[in-house]
């Protein structure tokens, strides 16, 4: 028996029967709105971040430890989508950065979060990458999955590509097969005769092995490549970790998980991986500002019931940024950002330097 088993893991992880893995490099996925709507002219891009938590809201997954729920409905998955699109055609972004969509997952009742946004925002162009994908994943119920990272767009995306990340080194090699493949996503868009690079990332949230400190590195050396090209690029996503002189470093009081598999309320490990991205790039929020009032920029919290607690998102530019926020809003067109979604949305105005 054991013989078997043994046979059975060799064959799952060599020949990929689930569909769970990526090459190093990869094409990745283009999507359309239905209706493409003209963007308007100007000098100035409106630049989004969210991680929208796959159309989730607040219900208590049990990834949290506040509850136990796995799946959802089409109709809790469609309310909440609805909302969320609420809020982005309040802000209308020209670009947004998505983290943790769903396009084809049990738990999300197989709803496409990409094209549904596409068709009710003015967005009209989107790049998606997978971040967790398989035809199965054999615990806690979940089923069929594909959920990752995406650039939405009113103007054209071009050359994307999905970049794998170095994964983490403390799992068996059965559930590093079925576990999350983190990447960044890259695409590009002609804006005003000029090409902008975008980089999209969402790091691992419980690595306790560096690996996140190493994908972290590889956007910083990503974004070093461009601008030594003398290209613009606008990076970003959730880097679950948290800026440079953060008051509070660890012991958040929302992390109630015991397993230790998802604890990640500790960034003890993580000071000094972003200063230099403060130092040699300019971020949406400037550290000065944060520094000054810490919670005033506050972008997550896993407790429905509490309010943000952590800022873990963040766009970097070699460009100009001007007027970024975080979206701690008390409400939004009658939506609350804090019911839809474990993470804050972040806003920021971008131009070229020189006003080009």
């Amino acid at each position: 028996m054991k013989i078997l088993i043994f046979l059975l893991l060799i064959f799952i992880i060599s020949c990929d029967p689930f569909h769970a893995k990526f090459e190093d490099i990869e094409t990745a996925r283009y999507y359309e709105a239905s209706k493409i709507i003209e963007p308007l002219s100007s000098n100035e891009l409106k630049i989004m971040n969210w991680n929208i938590k796959f159309g989730g809201g607040r219900i208590d997954f049990f990834f949290d430890c506040y509850g136990n729920n796995v799946l959802m409905s089409k109709d809790e998955v469609y309310t909440n989508m609805e909302k969320l699109a609420i809020k982005i055609n309040k802000e209308n972004p020209d670009i947004l950065f998505i983290q943790e969509v769903d396009i084809n997952s049990k738990r999300a009742s197989y709803i496409n979060q990409v094209q549904y946004l596409l068709d009710n925002t003015e967005l009209n162009y989107a790049t998606y990458a997978s971040q967790w994908k398989a035809d199965y994943v054999p615990s806690d119920g979940i089923g069929k999955v594909d959920t990752g990272n995406a650039i939405l767009s009113k103007f054209p995306l071009n050359n994307a590509k999905r970049i794998a990340l170095p994964l983490m080194t403390d799992q068996d090699a059965v559930t590093k097969y079925f576990y999350l493949k983190r990447n960044i996503l890259t695409s590009e868009i002609m804006w005003n005769n000029e090409k902008i690079n975008l980089l999209a990332i969402h790091t691992s949230a419980y690595s306790h092995d560096g690996t996140k400190l190493k994908q972290i590195e590889i956007l910083k050396n990503k974004m070093d490549e461009i601008n030594n090209n003398n290209e613009a690029f606008i990076a970003g996503g959730d880097l679950n970790t948290i800026p440079p002189n953060s008051d509070k470093i660890k012991d958040f009081p929302d992390s109630i998980c015991t397993n230790e598999s998802f604890q990640a309320d500790d960034y003890t490990e993580d000071i000094g991986i972003l200063d230099s991205f403060y130092s040699d790039y300019t971020p949406a929020i400037s550290q000065t500002d944060y520094e000054a009032d810490n919670s005033k920029y506050f972008s997550h919290t896993t407790n429905k019931n509490g309010f943000w607690n952590r800022k873990l998102d963040y766009l970097f530019t070699n460009q100009n940024f001007e007027n970024g926020m975080i979206h701690q809003d008390i409400s939004s067109g009658g939506v609350e950002t804090m019911k839809l979604s474990d993470h804050a949305p972040l806003t920021v105005t971008f131009s070229f330097n020189g006003g080009n």
